[in-house]
């Protein structure tokens, strides 16, 4: 606390090592009163004519308080957590030993070099605060922290997000915001930090004294491990941030080389294509990933009952339509968002859990799921991606003969914020385009339904499939649902209406299996990650549900072995598998006995 403790001493009581520094508060000197101009510093007659010689004690508050808000700004923001679950009132309680150590190193400085370090720490400091706050905001959206090496791209990610669910014009007036936001914290807290180092020089005797009083009530405190409301009182918030910011980093690097060793490895890298997916051959096989379907969507006591409902009402038509099914669970790389890198996992057989280790995946050659199905040459491949709005190089890798977007689905309806396509139109337009055509070959579909996607308002509605047309119909559905902005107040609601979504994906995708599927038919689908924090509560981990779907027993014979469970719904029993072994599983059960 010394930076902060204030003392009316003579100007001689205290003069060794401050030359150049001002003099206390309300000490007018002749050098004073002859200083050049500077920010903050009153020129020549500023005492007999100007603001402070006008009104010397409304001055002496308004620096007094300048001083106390600069203060409580250097405390906030070194004793910040990252953690959006340890914001309390006890973390900001603290002693934090940052502060004792830079008061410490002020005070042996030489009066030229203070201002220079006060203004790095400062700068520093704030760009460290930048950070905290990205952390903030990772965590309660993906449920884990911002990596400084890796995630600038997701940024622009999150610009896209807010363009498409808020509109360009308001999307960009919050990047706007953000930006001047971040400057003004750089500017406040660089400047804070430099009032209080010339508090600290200004009464360096007293802050001598309190550095080492308050020094030893953190050594004291640390020893015994003292806690203010679960928060520890000797506080080294902020440098244990920048350690395990620097250990992010060296653990980034390694697990580069990591990667590299482990995509090395793969099985079914030479297997000639005579010998891969002979147990599937003359099926159409469809893989079907809806966003946001997590294990949380079928076990939250909230949710349970509604959701469980449609999948026993689906396996119950389903049967009756003379297919079989079976569930388990796969647990993703990620959470909340990256759907991409739960794709690239479950296709590549490799555990894609960042950014960098996605980039080094699709920039190889590594043999997908997806690719496996184009290399016998049995198949004609194809993608279904609503979300994607520009190209996509990465449909390549993945060995798609054919991508539609969502500029040739032929979609003419409205857009449900982020989801350009309601997921029966996607549906509908893959049975338009490929499923329904007369004498074609055998088809692999990737499918993204992305109806689910947040903020999961407005929801569509099913509507009949003679109905769905070019997707003008839709323009009522949208103008009868409920405004993202007002949803988003109320956690109940959101979690209500991300219910709803999950229904209406399930439902579209039943339906379409039981009006449009035959005996040659395999369906596998499955959730990406779980949905965000305000839905999850941080509950019910990284599983995703994931069900096989068929009408010829043959199929659902090779995975007896799996032990899976009857049924589009998995119980809490389920096996449960990491999302990157289902590539091998998969090839294995359908490769020659």
């Amino acid at each position: 606390m010394s930076i902060w403790i204030r003392s009316r001493q003579l100007p001689h009581a205290d003069t060794s090592g401050t030359e150049g520094d001002p003099p206390p508060d309300g000490t007018a000197t002749a050098a004073t009163a002859e200083a050049p101009a500077g920010p903050g510093a009153a020129g020549p007659g500023a005492v007999a004519g100007g603001p402070r010689g006008r009104h010397p004690e409304l001055w002496r508050i308004a620096g007094r308080v300048n001083t106390a808000l600069a203060a409580v700004l250097v405390l906030g923001v070194l004793l910040l957590p990252n953690d959006p679950a340890r914001l309390s009132p006890g973390a900001f309680a603290g002693i934090p030993v940052e502060a004792l150590c830079g008061a410490a190193l002020i005070l042996v400085l030489r009066a030229g070099a203070r201002r220079a370090v006060a203004l790095l720490a400062g700068a520093v400091l704030g760009a460290l605060t930048v950070l905290k706050l990205l952390d903030i905001g990772f965590r309660s959206v993906l449920a884990r922290p911002f990596d400084p090496t890796l995630d600038w791209v997701l940024l622009g990610d999150a610009e896209d997000f807010l363009g498409d669910s808020i509109g360009r014009t308001g999307a960009l007036w919050v990047v706007a915001g953000a930006v001047a936001g971040v400057v003004v914290l750089l500017v406040l807290v660089a400047w804070s930090v430099l009032r209080l180092s010339r508090l600290v020089v200004r009464h360096g005797a007293v802050a001598t004294r309190a550095t080492l009083v308050l020094g030893t009530v953190w050594v004291v405190c640390a020893a015994l491990g003292v806690q203010l409301s679960g928060s520890p009182v000797a506080s080294r918030n902020t440098a244990g941030f920048v350690q395990s910011r620097a250990q992010q980093v060296r653990a980034g690097w390694e697990d580069r080389k990591a990667f590299a060793r482990e995509s090395a490895v793969d099985a079914f890298r030479d297997t000639p294509p005579e010998r891969l997916l002979t147990g599937l051959r003359g099926k159409d096989v469809v893989f079907v990933f809806i966003e946001s379907y997590g294990r949380n969507a079928i076990e939250d006591p909230e949710m349970a009952s509604e959701v469980g409902a449609v999948l026993d009402d689906g396996t119950r038509r389903l049967g009756a339509a003379g297919f079989s099914s079976r569930s388990a669970f796969l647990t993703s790389p990620t959470s909340g968002g990256g759907s991409w890198l739960a794709h690239s996992t479950f296709a590549s057989g490799l555990w894609i859990h960042n950014q960098q280790r996605y980039g080094d995946l699709t920039g190889g050659d590594r043999l997908t799921l997806t690719s496996a199905f184009r290399r016998t040459d049995a198949w004609r491949t194809v993608g279904i991606m609503p979300g994607v709005t520009m190209a996509w190089p990465e449909g390549r890798f993945y060995g798609l003969d054919n991508v539609y977007d969502s500029r040739n689905l032929g979609y003419q309806g409205p857009r449900f914020s982020w989801s350009r396509v309601p997921d029966q139109f996607s549906l509908s337009a893959f049975e338009r385009l490929e499923h329904g055509k007369k004498g074609r070959d055998p088809l692999m579909a990737e499918i993204i339904l992305t109806s689910s996607h947040h903020p999961w308002a407005p929801v569509p509605r099913t509507v009949g499939w003679d109905e769905v047309g070019d997707g003008s119909v839709y323009d009522a559905v949208k103008e009868a649902g409920k405004d993202p902005k007002e949803v988003w107040r109320d956690p109940a609601q959101v979690r209500a209406e991300y219910r709803r979504a999950i229904e209406y994906s399930l439902t579209s995708l039943i339906s379409y299996v039981e009006k449009y599927g035959d005996d040659d038919t395999v369906l596998v689908f499955l959730g990406d990650h779980q949905p965000v924090p305000t839905v999850t509560r941080e509950r019910y981990g990284r599983d995703v549900p994931i069900a096989i779907v068929a009408r010829d027993p043959a199929v659902l014979a090779r995975t007896s072995g799996w032990g899976w469970q009857d049924g589009l719904k998995p119980g809490p029993q389920a096996p449960v598998w990491r999302m990157d072994s289902f590539r091998d599983r998969f090839l294995t059960a359908y490769g020659p006995r």
